[in-house]
């Protein structure tokens, strides 16, 4: 059965990283890009991944949950530091996706969340306050937390240190 659970683990990891696949773009190439069209779109693409990686999380995380029962390792600290480090990556995306993405989608008349709900389009801003939020993205920081805190849960749910 343990096998079993750690194999859904693996496919929910699998599918939370295919989600981000245009997360991980969006954010790599927004900062750079001058067309609003083309942000629009590359904003779009984000939130279509949204359902998908909701999903991903879900079975991620019950997987993960239920293979720290099945393997007996919810004595141990490292898999507390696993859990508290995708903790602190999805507090830190959510908070940086608040912060600037939901901003900006709103400067150029998209959809966006207020942070309580779903809000409709408003016209688009000035082509000033657009360039002024798109300067406040930071891709190198979420790519470092996103890649790195993915990196050091490997690391710990591989060799076990703790």
């Amino acid at each position: 059965m343990h096998k079993w659970v750690v194999l859904l683990h693996v496919l929910g990891v699998m599918g939370f990283m295919l989600a981000h696949g245009g997360t991980t773009a969006m954010t790599l190439l927004l900062k750079r890009q001058r067309d609003f069209d083309h942000m629009r779109a590359l904003l779009d693409l984000s939130r279509h991944s949204g359902p998908t990686f909701g999903v991903a999380l879900l079975l991620l995380l019950g997987s993960g949950i239920t293979a720290g029962f099945t393997g007996r390792w919810w004595g141990e600290g490292w898999i507390w530091a696993s859990l508290a480090i995708l903790i602190a990556i999805t507090a830190v995306m959510s908070l940086s996706s608040r912060a600037h993405y939901h901003k900006l989608r709103k400067v150029l008349g998209l959809p966006y969340f207020d942070g309580r709900r779903d809000q409709p389009a408003l016209p688009p801003a000035s082509e000033a306050e657009i360039w002024a939020v798109q300067a406040t993205l930071r891709p190198g920081l979420l790519a470092a937390v996103g890649f790195g805190g993915t990196a050091l849960i490997a690391w710990l749910m591989m060799f076990k240190p703790f």
